[in-house]
């Protein structure tokens, strides 16, 4: 389950979505993630599923890598369809068993939210599949400039956050080996009570906090070592431009939210 976990990876390619300049790529995945909270029926998401499809196609990403980003998150979809299955009443039809009801309406609402949050987490692994962890900090310097009117370091924020996705994938590998070296020495997660089991991750948190902590220190020493001095003055080697490619994108998704408008409005059954 560790080795599944893939948000922050960069996996390097020159699909359409690669070429995109990154700051488009943010605003265009943002304007994806409203998209997909402003649909109320299955019409307008199943647009924005087969959206979702076409991207992960256009983006050239192996659709294994693109699954392995969903599986951390099967038990959460799980949970919230059931919670909606049993929460939720009406419809042309409803079964009742012991204290347990479900009705029509409920199964159709916990396959609505399945879908939704699949769709969210996949647009939003996508942003980090296709842009390097530079260009995300660029495109996030650029776009939060207008904040240093508030005299607020934008730089080092940007920094911040990108090197916060960046070692996500570090600090899983660290997880895993630290967890094969402690069952290779008899650790067992799996039987007992879940207090046991808690108390058995001790000796994989306190490693992993130093190691942590280790990565932390010698990340500045080297920032230190190279005069890194901030966004101050910075010039960069690869200058961001907005081509026709980026406006084209742009007026794309801007028609599918137009799109999912109107089908809210004149084709779907609302759930919502």
């Amino acid at each position: 389950m560790i080795k599944d976990i893939t948000i922050g990876q960069y996996f390097p390619g020159n699909s359409v979505l690669h070429r995109l300049d990154s700051r488009m790529k943010l605003v265009l995945t943002l304007m994806l993630i409203v998209a997909v909270f402003l649909c109320r029926g299955f019409y307008s998401l199943g647009l924005v599923f087969i959206l979702t499809l076409l991207l992960v196609l256009l983006s050239r990403v192996p659709v294994k890598t693109v699954a392995k980003s969903v599986r951390p998150i099967v038990f959460i979809v799980i949970f919230t369809a059931v919670l909606n299955v049993f929460y939720t009443s009406g419809g042309s039809w409803t079964y009742q068993f012991w204290i347990f009801k479900i009705s029509e309406k409920g199964v159709m609402m916990a396959v609505f939210m399945a879908v939704r949050i699949v769709c969210l987490v996949v647009i939003s692994s996508l942003l980090t599949y296709t842009t390097t962890p530079t260009a995300l900090t660029d495109a996030m310097e650029r776009l939060m400039s207008p904040l240093t009117v508030l005299k607020i370091d934008v730089h080092t924020l940007a920094m911040m956050m990108t090197l916060a996705l960046r070692f996500i994938p570090t600090l899983i590998e660290e997880i895993d080996r630290i967890m094969s070296a402690q069952k290779a020495r008899g650790a067992d997660w799996e039987s007992g009570s879940l207090v046991s089991r808690a108390k058995a991750l001790i000796p994989v948190l306190i490693p992993l906090f130093v190691s942590s902590f280790r990565r932390a220190y010698e990340l500045a020493f080297a920032m230190e070592c190279r005069c890194y001095t901030g966004g101050k003055g910075r010039t960069r080697m690869k200058q961001m431009k907005i081509r026709f490619s980026d406006i084209a994108a742009l007026i794309f998704v801007c028609l599918i939210i137009a799109a999912i408008v109107l089908m809210d409005l004149f084709l779907s059954k609302v759930l919502l």
